[in-house]
């Protein structure tokens, strides 16, 4: 493919001609200089190695933004984000970060894959009841990751029924007035508030009781603090789970041999599919695919060299998750979808001191979610096109149907 050919942004295009693309990038520049719709100008970095090198360099910050510069990407980010942890750098970062990661150590997590597949169990057991067909997002996929999360922060059962409500608000990119918006995260902060004060009176064995004890131990934190680091769990603490469940699902069922491979040793392959549908789901379901928004950007605090190109003080910079993820020096047979992979240090869940503090958490439930579903109802097919979700930033589904 031409160099005319690599053109960045792209498409939409179909799959195949989406890695084409990308490929010819890779070989043509390590990096673009894109003009976004907000927040202008941002460098985007095409091959691993260059992305890697971004994601563990702290000359790149991302405070322009706390402090009010617009983020550059395809629609405006949602406000709430760049005041949370997210949008930190040390040594702030460093510190909101150890009160919670504690949470979700990989000892930590491990330690809760009876729980998880027990509500799994629970979840296919009340989809049997009622169907078949089911609606995979309602019925399970979000379900299970709401469950494990509203457990771990000490939610009550009545305080998750507004949590999609209350993520959807805090992601949401356009379809919400900012009155609803507010209105959300007004009633989310509120409900937190009350919540963690009755910790601080009756603590329980929980992440939010370990919060209140943490603020109430350290006097450089304030309530407002905790409570949007509190905030940002319950938005960030399901919604990606629950599309990667459903993306899953779907690019196993798309492709009869990888579908085949987990069946035959499903306990065996799921951790290397899992892996592989985080870095690879998305163009195993034949939709049309496009290059453009990858993780969130940064901002240069000095010139750095990157890869021969001179990044100057100000610029912003960030990860084309896509590209990165299918660069052919570290992914042998990259194009393909192929759920025993063994060498997979794919970006999706970011790298470095802002790679996900869910990470553990989240790859639990999806080996256990995806594997259960397809342990206990071994003729699972989809009954329906899904119905995909307009207006937030972690897009996702409002329905998935599925038979057995």
């Amino acid at each position: 493919m031409s160099a005319a050919k690599a053109e960045f942004p792209f498409g939409p295009v179909p799959p195949a001609e989406a890695l084409q693309i990308m490929r010819a990038i890779r070989s043509d520049r390590p990096m673009t200089k894109v003009s976004f719709p907000i927040g202008g100008d941002c460098w985007m970095i095409h091959r691993h190695e260059t992305c890697r090198a971004v994601l563990e360099d702290r000359r790149f910050v991302r405070k322009p933004f706390t402090d009010g510069r617009p983020v550059p990407y395809a629609f405006e980010f949602p406000a709430f984000l760049t005041q949370t942890l997210q949008f930190m750098d040390p040594p702030d970062h460093t510190r909101f970060r150890r009160l919670v990661s504690k949470a979700f150590t990989l000892r930590r997590v491990e330690q809760l894959r009876g729980k998880v597949r027990e509500v799994a169990d629970d979840l296919v057991d009340a989809m049997v009841d009622t169907g078949p067909p089911a609606n995979l997002v309602d019925s399970f996929a979000l379900r299970l990751p709401i469950r494990v999360i509203g457990d771990m922060l000490g939610v009550p059962e009545e305080g998750r029924a507004n949590f999609v409500q209350w993520s959807h608000a805090m992601l949401a990119t356009s379809g919400m007035t900012t009155e609803e918006v507010t209105d959300a995260m007004t009633s989310l902060y509120l409900y937190l508030q009350e919540l963690m004060a009755r910790k601080r009176t009756d603590p329980q064995d929980d992440l939010l009781s370990a919060l209140v004890a943490a603020r109430d131990a350290d006097d450089r934190l304030t309530d407002d603090e905790i409570i949007q680091i509190a905030m940002l769990l319950v938005g960030g603490g399901f919604d990606n789970t629950a599309n990667f469940i459903e993306l899953g699902v779907q690019a196993l069922l798309a492709d009869p041999a990888q579908h085949a491979a987990l069946m035959a040793d499903i306990d065996g392959v799921i951790p290397t599919a899992v892996e592989e549908i985080l870095r690879h789901g998305g163009f195993a379901l034949g939709r049309e695919m496009s290059g453009f928004a990858g993780l969130v950007p940064f901002v240069a605090s000095e010139d750095v060299e990157l890869h021969g190109v001179l990044i100057k003080a100000g610029d912003a910079v960030a990860v084309d998750l896509a590209t990165a993820n299918h660069d052919d020096d570290v992914f042998t047979g990259s194009d393909a979808f192929d759920v025993t992979r063994a060498r997979n240090p794919h970006l999706t869940l970011s790298h470095g001191i802002h790679h996900c503090l869910g990470a553990p958490l989240a790859r639990l439930e999806l080996q256990v979610g995806i594997a259960t579903l397809f342990r206990r109802l071994p003729e699972l097919k989809l009954a329906g096109e899904p119905v995909y979700l307009d207006g937030v930033l972690t897009g996702g589904m409002t329905d998935l149907p599925i038979s057995w």
